[in-house]
């Protein structure tokens, strides 16, 4: 009886803690997990142990209100992180036409959606069937992150056709958003490289070697955007009800949860990467089962993620959240993973509650404060948090990320090549030769 009530308070407080926090852009719920790791870690020194089911409960909680409501400052402050670029193109495109709430909505249910698939499909049939996947797969993941990443460039298509004169004109302005494409994916690559074999950061900053980089890369080249445009907000509509027949959900649902799948058990692969996946493999073409699809797609990529570390005889560490909590607490029985099911459930239970009133609260701030000043806001917040949390060298990481994130605002390329910060060094690692790669760079 009080482990049932430790999970219902440690998972509700933690969906109500980082509801509050996913309105803030840029700020990643890893961040927020990693001080809360080190706070515990000064606990223990001291002899003070948190409970298991409150420790596990609460970072399930962080984990889905991050999930689940991290789509307002997407969509309506124009922060993504690395697994909302998808959500942020046609959520731009409803905010601009004062449906930004609804927008907001739709991703909701995506992420209603992929919650139930993980508390009533996953949960039963995980331990019983993902070890077994996971066997047959091992030997293949790092061909098949090269697959993703194939597929991933050369679905870059030029953004307009070339319509100059036949020649050397018309193979550059046709080349254009390619070219800057492979740029973005190669340049960040590298940063990824550096970042993982020669890092600038101080050594108590390790737990946040990425941070600094995913700032630059995705949360200030939108912001510095949003600052030197001169777009409006129009009005935004608050409606009691969302467009969205059953099929439409059901189809964005099926397709959300397949690519955040994928995500969840590929190494590298984020939700952004499977949701594209998804989308092409089953031709979403409607933006309301885009939106929905989306939402599903970050919810199991987050939560799933999560799940993955606790199934039993499977223990995968895929995501932060489970490296973090790796070093804090490690499941033993099916209790504990139970135990993680009921507190995806109340977590999500919780954020579902907040995702209104927030994103009601978001519109009211929208609406009276110009767009301009509240990118300049998100902007100095964003800077004092990488220096806070990492010091001046995660600083320079930052802006050294900012240069790469504005190849593709510039040159109308997919912003998701930056993930080549990742996808390239850990795909080089599974095939064996990525010290190689970094020892040709000199960084080894």
């Amino acid at each position: 009886m009080k482990d049932i009530l430790l999970v219902i308070l440690g998972a509700a407080a933690g969906a109500t803690v980082s509801a509050l926090l996913a309105c803030v852009p840029a700020l990643h719920v890893y961040s927020v997990m990693g001080l809360v790791a080190l706070g515990l870690h000064g606990l223990a020194a001291r002899g003070i142990d948190v409970p298991p089911a409150l420790l596990v409960a609460g970072a399930a909680g962080m984990i889905v209100g991050f999930a689940l409501l991290n789509t307002i400052p997407s969509v309506l402050l124009a922060a993504p992180d690395e697994s909302a670029l998808f959500t942020v193109l046609p959520g731009q495109e409803y905010l601009l036409r004062g449906r930004g709430y609804e927008a907001v909505m739709l991703t909701g249910a995506g992420g209603l959606g992929g919650l139930l698939f993980l508390v009533l499909v996953a949960g039963p049939l995980a331990a019983r069937c993902l070890p077994h996947v996971r066997d047959v797969l091992r030997p293949h993941l790092h061909w098949i992150v090269w697959a993703v990443i194939g597929f991933m460039l050369m679905s870059e298509w030029p953004r307009q056709p070339a319509r100059k004169q036949g020649g050397w004109r018309k193979l550059a302005a046709g080349w254009s958003s390619v070219g800057a494409g492979l740029l973005t994916f190669v340049l960040a690559g590298f940063m990824g490289f550096v970042l993982m074999y020669r890092t600038p950061l101080p050594p108590d900053a390790a737990f946040q070697n990425m941070m600094p980089a995913f700032v630059g890369l995705f949360g200030v080249p939108w912001l510095i955007l949003n600052i030197l445009s001169a777009t409006e907000i129009p009005a935004q509509r608050v409606t009691r009800t969302v467009d969205l027949p059953a099929d439409l959900l059901v189809r964005g649902v099926g397709a959300g949860v397949l690519g955040g799948a994928f995500a969840a058990f590929v190494p590298a692969v984020t939700g952004g990467v499977g949701g594209m996946l998804a989308g092409h493999a089953t031709a979403q073409r409607d933006a309301r089962a885009f939106l929905v699809a989306q939402g599903a797609s970050k919810l199991v990529y987050y939560a799933g993620g999560f799940l993955l570390f606790f199934v039993p005889r499977l223990h995968m560490t895929r995501g932060g959240g489970a490296w973090l909590m790796r070093g804090l607490y490690v499941p033993h029985t099916y209790h504990d993973y139970f135990a993680l099911l009921a507190a995806l459930a109340v977590a999500g239970a919780v954020a579902l509650l907040w995702l209104g009133p927030l994103a009601r609260g978001a519109i009211w701030l929208v609406q009276r404060v110009p767009y301009r000043r509240l990118s300049a806001i998100a902007l100095a917040a964003m800077t004092a948090l990488v220096l806070a949390l990492t010091g001046w060298p995660g600083l320079l990481v930052t802006l050294a990320g900012t240069g790469i994130g504005l190849i593709p605002v510039l040159f109308h390329s997919r912003r998701m090549n930056c993930l080549g910060v990742i996808l390239l060094p850990v795909a080089c690692n599974m095939s064996g030769f990525g010290a190689h790669v970094a020892q040709w760079l000199g960084l080894a």
